[in-house]
């Protein structure tokens, strides 16, 4: 949604242009944190200072012989300047990404592939003083399911425009011109559940006990 701002799901050409896009930010974070300006970075390693600040400012696509001579500079590992995941470890270590130009992150919550997959999204707040225009919605395959955490999101579906607040949900087929975003100044937390090939979410819930309790069988993930 939101110039896939809102879309869960990443077409594999969308992820590795995230994480190219990525690098600049923790070049950056990596040189000012050891107190080194960009012309002695560019001693050290044999980049043009243009270069680096292109590569910082994300103005140039990062290439691997670049990302070496760098990591080697800074002492870093190149996985600490890409983001890649590590590896033979247990725990869950999640890596957002921040796709720029929204400021919107997006944190994968499922490490297998295939299925059902999962999302953390924080979006920004509306600028103050501006008004919202009518967004242009995005199609594709698949299913999606929406939960709000914090904050009121905007939610524009077809011919619907709704505003869900926390504990709210929807879910809806991606097919149909979908879009969202923060509907004020303050920004938004959700999570998305999204099936490439049309998986819906479902709720299992416990068999009703006497006298009351939850309700027996399967049912669908709606809102309502």
């Amino acid at each position: 949604m939101a110039e896939r701002a809102g879309d869960s799901q990443q077409e594999p050409d969308d992820d590795l242009e995230a994480v190219l896009a990525a690098v600049g930010g923790r070049l950056r974070e990596v040189r000012r944190r050891r107190g080194r300006t960009l012309r002695e970075v560019s001693a050290a390693t044999g980049i043009s200072v243009s270069t680096l600040s292109r590569l910082e400012s994300g103005g140039r696509r990062p290439t691997l012989e670049l990302v070496l001579r760098l990591a080697r500079a800074h002492d870093v590992s190149v996985d600490d300047l890409v983001g890649a995941p590590p590896t033979g470890d247990p725990r869950v270590n999640l890596r957002p990404v921040t796709r720029p130009g929204w400021g919107q992150t997006v944190i994968p919550l499922t490490r297998r592939a295939g299925g059902m997959q999962a999302y953390k999204h924080v979006l920004p707040g509306r600028r103050a003083g501006t008004s919202e225009p009518v967004p242009e919605g995005k199609t594709h395959e698949g299913y999606e399911w929406l939960y709000v955490l914090d904050g009121r999101l905007r939610v524009v579906l077809g011919e619907h425009d709704v505003v869900l607040g926390p504990g709210e949900a929807a879910e809806f087929d991606c097919r149909t011109p979908h879009w969202f975003g923060a509907a004020d100044e303050r920004g938004v937390e959700f999570l998305s559940l999204f099936g490439r090939q049309g998986e819906r979410a479902h709720l299992r819930l416990r068999p009703r006990r006497a006298g009351g309790g939850d309700q027996a069988g399967d049912g669908d993930g709606r809102p309502g």
